[in-house]
């Protein structure tokens, strides 16, 4: 069924740009040691025990650098390009592989495979780039302390959002909203506080 499909890859995407490794991760593992996720060949790479190795000492180094303050905006700098790619790639292979909720995933996109890399792409960076202007307000208001609080729901939500993508997709959908309404308050609480300066 597309919309599963579609809402698979939109929430591994969405996942991704919390944080880049967690979907790819994830997707990997459960695709090399369970029978919940069957990549498609071209996106099989993502089950091989070197990319799986190589994911996680890239999420390790993630998990630090985000939890410290002023390194959390510096890697927010570089992972500007990282985390899109892996939305692309999340997207890309979750919505074109088999899980339990997606029984036929040839129909998906079949003769653009490019398009749900692009989606991915689109849906990590808007995820990555409210990440991104939320954080410096967190850390100016509480000193640096709220940083490590933040990163920490922050993962916690990628993960949670991963799991919920590849098994229960439809709830995706509640996310979605979620963050559709955290952009609203954020750009409205930025404009009263100019608005307060002013």
């Amino acid at each position: 069924m597309i919309v599963l499909e579609v809402l698979t890859g939109s929430g591994l995407a969405a996942s991704a740009g919390l944080n880049a490794y967690i979907p790819l991760l994830l997707m990997g593992l459960l695709a090399r040691y369970t029978d919940l996720m069957d990549l498609p060949s071209g996106w099989q790479w993502l089950g091989n025990g070197w990319v799986i190795l190589i994911l996680a000492v890239l999420l390790a180094i993630e998990v630090v650098a985000d939890k410290v303050p002023v390194v959390d905006h510096v890697n927010d700098v570089v992972q500007t390009v990282v985390r899109p790619t892996a939305g692309g790639l999340a997207f890309g292979a979750g919505s074109t592989s088999e899980t339990v909720t997606v029984s036929d995933p040839d129909t998906f996109f079949s003769s653009h495979q490019w398009v749900p890399v692009v989606v991915g792409v689109l849906i990590a960076l808007g995820v990555h780039l409210l990440k991104s202007a939320a954080r410096p307000v967190i850390n100016a208001t509480t000193a640096g302390f709220g940083a490590p609080v933040a990163s920490t729901a922050e993962d916690a939500t990628s993960v949670v959002m991963s799991v919920v993508a590849i098994l229960l997709p439809v709830l995706v959908l509640v996310f979605l909203v979620g963050l559709v309404a955290s952009l609203f308050w954020f750009l409205r609480r930025r404009r009263e506080r100019r608005a307060a300066r002013a």
